[in-house]
């Protein structure tokens, strides 16, 4: 577990990103490729990112450079997302060149006795080598990640709208309160869900504040800069709980008690929802025609747990407050139920 420590001036400095961090999503879309956890979310992504990257002659960058420097694991060197590439894939690249070679020699030693770094890592050093190695950057990012700006734009405005009601309704911590079952505010301390093989750590934020990055890419544990000197920063999932037989969360998560009550394809349409969803995006978590989906979120709207906004052909149904409870409720319970289960 992350435990991330806010003091008063802490709560009135944190923010959620407007924009996707481009160099975050390509990390992340990089553990997407090397993992089946969460591969229904980004099944269509998949096939044409596998199909991009053949076409394109990036097999081989992809297989031999960048899946090493970005492991699915409890490390990866933290100058490959700099804070300052939050919403700006140039901001963020000009970062990665003027990293100190001293700081990425010391973070590939720290990869390297982690989970194991490339013979030619250290070499990243020097400034000729990043530049290069930014160009694989680019190549790729450009052929499966650009692709899905608009979809990845679309579902950070829906989070935000969201959280927006959180901060209406109880101020800073009140945001803080909403951000989902990865996340669970205890003030003065929010409590995160890091991966299993990451030792338990404590961030204390000293006045600095926080940005929170909704993700697109990221599946399961948020996650955080491993220095904690760096400026503060926590990317979390758009997404939560993989969509099972019984709807979100499977037969033993909320999806039980949320089919039991909607039906499993309404289950998942307001679970989809929770973070701002289309109705295509609806349609392809719950597996069901655009049409289908349109009536489910219909029969939601109707029943008063999701609102409608229509921005050009695109409509977008997020939660009503009602609609969170709800929600809030089913997790809630999934929780419970887990604490209980003997392991």
């Amino acid at each position: 577990m992350l435990r991330i420590h806010f003091s008063d001036a802490d709560l009135g400095r944190t923010r959620i990103a407007a924009a996707p961090d481009p160099l975050w999503e390509v990390t992340a879309s990089l553990h997407r490729l090397q993992s089946r956890r969460g591969r229904w979310a980004y099944a269509a992504w998949y096939r044409t990112a596998r199909e991009r990257i053949q076409g394109q002659g990036l097999e081989r960058l992809v297989r031999g450079v960048l899946l090493p420097l970005y492991p699915r694991a409890a490390y990866f060197p933290d100058f490959l997302t700099p804070a300052q590439g939050v919403g700006d894939w140039d901001s963020g690249v000009e970062a990665i060149l003027a990293t100190p070679p001293q700081r990425v020699r010391e973070e590939m030693t720290i990869l390297d006795r982690t989970v194991g770094a490339p013979p030619w890592a250290a070499r990243l050093a020097g400034l000729e080598e990043r530049r290069e190695f930014v160009r694989v950057l680019r190549a790729y990012h450009e052929a499966v990640v650009v692709p899905h700006k608009e979809q990845m734009q679309a579902r950070l405005e829906g989070e935000r709208a969201v959280r927006r009601r959180g901060l209406l309704d109880g101020g800073v911590e009140g945001m803080l309160a909403g951000l989902g079952p990865m996340m669970r505010w205890r003030p003065p301390v929010l409590e995160v869900s890091y991966p299993k093989q990451a030792a338990d750590r404590d961030l204390y934020l000293n006045g600095r504040g926080i940005t929170l990055v909704p993700s697109y890419f990221n599946w399961g544990e948020p996650v955080a800069f491993a220095d904690p000197e760096l400026p503060p920063v926590l990317w979390y999932s758009l997404l939560h709980e993989p969509a099972g037989p019984d709807g979100p969360g499977g037969a033993d998560g909320p999806g039980r008690s949320l089919s039991n009550l909607l039906g499993r394809a309404r289950a998942i349409a307001l679970h989809t929802a929770s973070t701002g969803a289309t109705t295509g995006e609806i349609a392809r978590a719950a597996g069901v025609s655009a049409s289908a989906a349109s009536r489910h979120a219909t029969a939601l709207r109707d029943a008063g747990l999701v609102t409608t906004v229509r921005n050009g052909p695109t409509v977008l149904h997020t939660l009503t407050p009602t609609g969170a409870s709800v929600l809030r409720a089913a997790l809630r319970k999934a929780d419970e139920d887990s604490v209980g289960t003997p392991a």
